[in-house]
């Protein structure tokens, strides 16, 4: 195919890099601002297409060499930034985040902080999932395509996880999945199978790491050990079951904790909203400073945990149910309010639900700056204010970014 010369000026949402060619913009995975490469469309859709860089011709003093080999347009699609210098990623993520808050949310000057970054970038993550490689063993799924790229080790894996992976020794013709959990600060090990028809695979074990097999339905039966890990984030203990949900960064978790606690200001009567709370990350430690803390989860299992991880504190009340469903019903004023939603971002009906009880102070906590960017236009258009964002670095090495945004409501 043919290739053409392009500059590339800035950073997308999505991790590439992108330049202009002929009046429509053309993004490039692997690239950087500010490089020139030579490139080939790999995917035409009209007013914009996305290409593949064939040679750099002027690489930016923020390109390094990628670490890992599986790294590439051709290998794992965990990371996608491995190639771009530390700082360079902290710098792009905070850009990022201003760029969807101004060009989606409408947001002038956006007030976003220089991203807070992970300690060292690499061997961070307590949770993973692989996938059986048709070669055999296992593997991540590919950049391109679904196709499994079958590794022997990972660098962004904490410790505790590459140890437990480099032990495996499996031999499961009807493993659809396979996921690796630890309490970073415990010790606590965890597999997680996902078979074929739910049947229960045989194994043995010789090693103190908990087995369970998570079924089709989101339920989860034990085959050998606990079925959840233990974990501790802010000096506060957390018991996290296999199909709950977890921040896979327990030091940037602790981030976000001191953040939220921050941003609400609390001052020891207040009722706080804990949306989409999890197992309780926020809820349990918001709980000493609060007159009452009301944690609205769905995920039944994570209910649970955030049940036995609250059991000790009597100013929080659990309510099971999707937020939609549970805040228009809630008859309750509210001082303040802490949603973390998925990346989908927080329902509109909870939203307008949300901002009708009128908090003081709402505080968000997103892995998706897009869908930031659509909710801060909604909570601006009710009469809130931006008054300051925080990017974590919770996935070093990725385009991921969590952010910490802090809304107050206008007179």
């Amino acid at each position: 195919m043919e290739t053409f010369e392009l500059q590339l000026t800035s950073i997308a949402h999505g991790g590439a890099a992108l330049g202009r060619h002929e009046g429509r913009v053309i993004f490039v995975p692997y690239a950087l601002p500010g490089e020139t490469a030579r490139v080939e469309i790999t995917e035409d859709k009209g007013r914009y297409a996305f290409a593949r860089p064939v040679e750099v011709l002027e690489p930016s003093p923020d390109r390094i060499e990628p670490p890992c080999p599986y790294f590439g347009a051709s290998g794992c699609g965990g990371c996608q930034w491995q190639h771009i210098d530390y700082g360079a990623q902290l710098r792009f993520k905070a850009e990022i985040v201003a760029d969807q808050l101004a060009r989606i949310g409408g947001i002038a000057d956006p007030p976003v902080h220089p991203t807070l970054p992970d300690s060292s970038g690499w061997a961070y993550r307590n949770h993973a999932q692989f996938h059986p490689a048709p070669e055999g063993g296992l593997g991540f799924q590919a950049a391109s395509g679904g196709r499994v790229v079958p590794i022997d080790e990972c660098p962004i894996l904490h410790p505790l996880l590459s140890d437990l992976y480099a032990t495996l020794d499996l031999d499961l013709p009807d493993l659809l999945r396979l996921s690796l959990r630890a309490g970073t600060e415990t010790g606590d090990r965890m597999l997680i199978f996902e078979m074929a028809e739910d049947l229960p695979p045989a194994l043995e074990s010789d090693m103190p790491v908990s087995c369970v097999l998570l079924l089709s339905d989101g339920l989860h039966a034990n085959l050998i050990g606990s079925n959840h890990i233990r974990e501790i984030v802010a000096e506060r203990p957390y018991r996290i079951s296999a199909p709950s949900f977890f921040q896979v960064n327990t030091p940037q978790a602790a981030q976000l904790v001191r953040l939220v606690g921050e941003y609400l200001d609390l001052h020891g009567g207040e009722t706080v909203l804990d949306a989409y709370c999890g197992v309780g990350l926020f809820t349990a430690r918001l709980a000493g400073r609060a007159g009452l803390v009301l944690g609205v989860e769905a995920a039944p299992a994570a209910v649970a945990d955030l049940l036995e991880n609250t059991a000790d504190l009597e100013n929080v009340e659990v309510i099971e149910g999707p937020i939609e469903a549970v805040l228009p019903d809630l008859d309750v004023s509210l001082d303040a309010a802490v949603v973390d939603p998925p990346r989908a971002g927080v329902d509109r009906f909870a939203l307008d639900a949300l901002v009708a009880r009128r908090p003081a102070r709402i505080v968000y906590v997103s892995c998706d700056p897009a869908t930031l960017a659509r909710d801060a236009k909604r909570l601006a258009r009710a009469g809130y204010h931006l008054a300051q964002v925080q990017p974590v670095d919770m996935f070093p090495q990725t385009y991921h970014v969590e952010s910490v945004a802090l809304f107050t409501a206008g007179e």
